[in-house]
């Protein structure tokens, strides 16, 4: 019997890590990579994760055709030893789509856009194995399902949060689209705004201020409830100064970078003199002052993170804006070149199209590097001055990085 329950839980997460696989195989690892900045797919993923949020807001159930339960269950039924155990986890698999299949769908959209070929594998991987564990351990000892609670508005409950998580994270992915193609329809003001709203709309309704179609009465706010609720509209409140042009630190792989900012009272940011370079070294020669280059990206989370824990920092900010000239590259700039460029690359002849083109070859020609963040200290001829630095948020070593630029320069 624990063998058989070992196997139902390892097919489990066979099955799931072969449609992460699956997801790798019909786009590929490059076609993976362009995702986290393409407009067509990050609209259809905020547009697919709205849809997930409605579903667990009680406004459908998404639920697979019967025939394919039915005939899953009839093959289990059918067939013996390890394979009735398999279609037994299939039928599983299908049978909880309706609960499982938002989550799913938002796991695959957000492990897709890394550009890792095997994200989706390790993703599904993860989400099967917290799936598997409880049901071979329920196959293992069965008594334990009497105690559990029955479904019920607890699991709405669950439902309705998830979504309003889901609603939240769909707006990054539009952000990512507005800011590659500068349509400026979704500023840092706006995607905060949304963001509050959202977050506290959240914390009322864990309070009972709030109802879906499927929720139960809620006669008393039970004591995890009210943590949460607590949580999520400090979350809120936290981000109100953002509105302002707080760096808010802890949401600023998300939220669009602070140059998005309409009214900002906030002068601790740490601006770019200009996104050419050609430009920002006619400048650097001009002034005689070293080049601070900043291969970044507008779907670049941990590019966020890096202006937000590491830039703020004053002695960063200082070194930057009174010793360097900033060159801010973005590698994923869809705006179309005035002509076409063509360069020689591993033996191919490629095209660049847009900025983005243009500056992700010249990362990769002149540095030997395809990730972002990338920072590197050149001197006006562009020449280096000291090893590249990549993301680290402790400000002390990229202090030490910046001096050690600064010290070449001036021997």
């Amino acid at each position: 019997a624990i063998s058989d329950a070992v196997l139902y839980g390892v097919s489990i997460i066979v099955i799931y890590v072969l449609l992460g696989l699956t997801i790798t195989g019909i786009f590929g690892a490059s076609a993976l990579n362009d995702l986290s900045t393409s407009a067509v797919f990050n609209i259809i993923f905020f547009a697919l994760l709205v849809f997930f949020a409605i579903s667990f807001f009680g406004a459908f159930d998404l639920v697979l055709p019967a025939s394919w339960t039915n005939k899953m269950d009839s093959r289990a039924d059918s067939a013996t030893g390890m394979l009735s155990i398999f279609f037994m986890a299939f039928t599983l698999a299908l049978v909880s789509f309706s609960c499982t299949g938002p989550i799913i769908g938002t796991l695959l959209v957000e492990t897709a856009t890394t550009g890792s070929i095997i994200a989706p594998a390790i993703g599904m991987f993860g989400f099967a194995l917290a799936l598997a564990i409880p049901f071979s351990f329920f196959a293992i000892f069965p008594s334990w399902l009497e105690s559990m609670p029955k479904s019920g508005g607890w699991l709405n409950s669950v439902k309705v949060v998830l979504g309003f998580l889901e609603l939240a994270l769909a707006l990054k992915f539009l952000s990512v689209a507005d800011l590659a193609y500068g349509w400026g329809i979704l500023d840092r003001e706006t995607f905060l705004v949304l963001w509050i709203v959202i977050f506290a709309m959240l914390g009322f309704y864990l309070l009972g201020k709030l109802k879906m179609p499927h929720d139960s009465d809620v006669p008393h706010v039970s004591v995890p409830r009210l943590f949460m609720s607590i949580i999520s509209l400090s979350f809120a409140l936290y981000m109100v100064p953002g509105l302002w042009g707080a760096p808010l630190k802890a949401i600023s792989a998300f939220a669009p970078p602070m140059y998005t900012q309409d009214f900002n009272l906030y002068d601790g940011a740490v601006d770019a003199k200009t996104l050419d370079y050609e430009t920002g070294m006619a400048i650097a020669k001009q002034q005689n002052k070293p080049v601070l280059i900043d291969f970044s990206g507008y779907g670049c989370v941990n590019c966020r993170k890096m202006e937000a824990s590491v830039w703020t920092d004053p002695r960063v900010k200082s070194l930057i804006d009174d010793e360097y000239i900033l060159i801010t590259l973005m590698v994923d700039d869809k705006t179309k070149l005035p002509e076409i460029i063509e360069v020689e690359e591993s033996g191919r002849t490629s095209k660049l199209k847009t900025i983005g083109d243009k500056w992700s070859y010249l990362q990769r020609h002149k540095f030997g590097s395809n990730s972002q963040p990338f920072y590197v200290v050149l001197d006006a001829d562009g020449m280096p001055l000291s090893p590249s630095y990549a993301f680290d948020e402790n400000p002390d070593n990229y202090v030490e990085f910046l001096q050690r630029g600064i010290s070449v320069f001036n021997e």
